[in-house]
């Protein structure tokens, strides 16, 4: 018997293709489904994320999908292996080839059944910290979807016991956007059967903080912030912090790939992503667009500022940091997407 799932919309960055497709893999004359909207900025932009469904039939749940025709993978706990054929293996084998280029091949995918008492509480545990996030940012958790990297022994002990030692980074969870999976891509050790490994997961990312490289940050710098990244405007990197990294955090999917001569394409990504790749945003027109937010004083302060690095006073460096002191990182980030967008509608 296939297990009973309820079905979730929840905003998860541009995987918007999953949506709904998770039922094709489920669908059965006895289910039946049902649908939760939540509220976003960008409620287009939002994904279906297939979840156990209420307490009383998941123990029925787990049992008949540990029986039903060895369906679960062994090497992967809670896992269900999907097929090849459906839309679902589709969607998520060609974003995962669009991100890193045509040297990449889907081997398998499965997704995470949420089966056990366990894995149950996960979840049930990353709902409550979903709500609590949408409470405390007006609505809004930011939940996306993320790529982890890790060897088949570590993704295999992530789903089994959670996220433990963290050999990547002491500092927190490592993770890379749904489009662009080559930050995780380094740490995809490939296997004896020459396969790599990477976990698709939903992340609860809240109000995000810019975290510079080399930061030894291990926490948010202050309650108003959830998580870190490393630009808030192109983000390769979401750090979840260790403290939450079991919380906010839900592997859905696991993607077991082959890759031809991984080493010099991951070095290939990484040269075309120091191009640029947006445009430059001069500062008087920043300051412009800045002036019809903040007030004069604040406006004066930057004036001053720039005129100081023109002057050589201060360097580019001490310029930015002083004008993010001012203005916040938040109010910069949309300043800057406004402009580009409007430039590249220009175009």
């Amino acid at each position: 018997m296939v297990p009973r799932f309820q079905l979730y919309y929840v905003p998860v960055g541009s995987l918007t293709e999953i949506r709904a497709l998770a039922s094709d893999e489920y669908t059965s004359d006895q289910e039946s489904y049902t649908h939760h909207d939540y509220q976003d900025s960008s409620a287009s932009d939002c994904e279906s994320s297939v979840i156990p469904g209420s307490s009383s039939s998941s123990s029925s749940s787990s049992s008949s999908s540990s029986s039903s025709s060895g369906c679960e993978n062994s090497e992967f706990p809670s896992m269900i292996k999907v097929n090849e054929d459906t839309a679902l293996f589709q969607t998520i084998a060609r974003k995962l080839v669009s991100g890193l280029g045509g040297n990449f091949r889907a081997e398998a995918i499965h997704r995470n059944l949420f089966s056990g008492l366990t894995c149950e509480a996960r979840f049930q545990s990353f709902r409550l910290f979903q709500r609590a996030l949408e409470r405390k940012n007006g609505g809004d958790a930011n939940v996306k979807y993320a790529w982890y990297g890790g060897s088949k022994h570590e993704i295999h002990n992530i789903l089994a016991y959670g996220f433990g030692q963290m050999t990547q980074n002491a500092s927190g969870v490592y993770l890379s956007p749904a489009d662009s999976p080559f930050e995780s891509l380094q740490f995809a050790v490939e296997d004896d059967a020459g396969l790599r490994h990477l976990l698709l997961c939903q992340v609860l990312l809240g109000n995000l903080e810019l975290v510079h490289p080399g930061s030894q940050q291990s926490h948010p710098s202050s309650s108003e912030f959830d998580s870190g990244v490393d630009d808030l405007v192109h983000p390769n990197k979401y750090i979840v912090w260790p403290t939450l990294m079991n919380t906010h955090i839900l592997p859905q999917f696991v993607i077991t790939f082959r890759a031809q001569n991984c080493t010099e394409a991951y070095q290939r990504i990484q040269v075309s992503q120091r191009k640029p790749t947006s445009p430059w945003m001069p500062f008087p027109t920043l300051i412009a667009s800045l002036a019809k937010i903040l007030p004069p004083d604040a406006i004066n302060l930057i004036v001053k500022h720039h005129r100081d690095n023109r002057e050589n006073k201060i360097s580019r460096h001490e310029l930015i940091q002083r004008v993010r002191h001012i203005a916040g990182d938040k109010l910069l980030a949309t300043v800057i997407r406004s402009y580009r967008n409007k430039v590249w509608r220009c175009l």
